[in-house]
């Protein structure tokens, strides 16, 4: 069972930046794919960035790509998405995940609880 929890979410404004954190539970951090999703007001979730447990595999949304950038620390248990030049759009409860399997699955098995970022125009 892995636990994770989402943080660093607030107000900010367009072109703007912002790095969540997301820090997980468990002594196999780096065998797991870590994702970010997110989930704006009436839409359904949708990914936003992934990168396998050694780090050396990362894809992004188009959406997102070239703004946002995603990491890890193995020794901290912690993964990253560093968010710049957020755009209005980019509202939505921002959701960190992990998975065993590859990073090419779209199957996440753990769920943060989420945290909000909002950007006002």
């Amino acid at each position: 069972q892995v636990q994770l929890v989402e943080s660093g979410g607030r107000l900010v404004q367009a072109g703007g930046s912002l790095r969540l954190s997301c820090a997980t539970s468990g002594r196999t951090f780096s065998s797991y794919t870590m994702g970010w999703f997110r989930q704006a007001p009436g839409k359904e979730r949708e990914f936003v960035a992934a990168i396998s447990g050694s780090g050396g595999i990362r894809y992004y949304a188009d959406s997102v790509k070239g703004r946002f950038t995603i990491s890890r620390d193995n020794a901290k248990n912690t993964v990253y998405l560093q968010m710049n030049a957020l755009k209005p759009e980019d509202t939505a409860v921002y959701y960190c995940a992990a998975t065993l399997r590859s990073i090419g699955s779209p199957k996440y098995d753990y769920w943060g609880q989420g945290t909000q970022v909002t950007v006002s125009s």
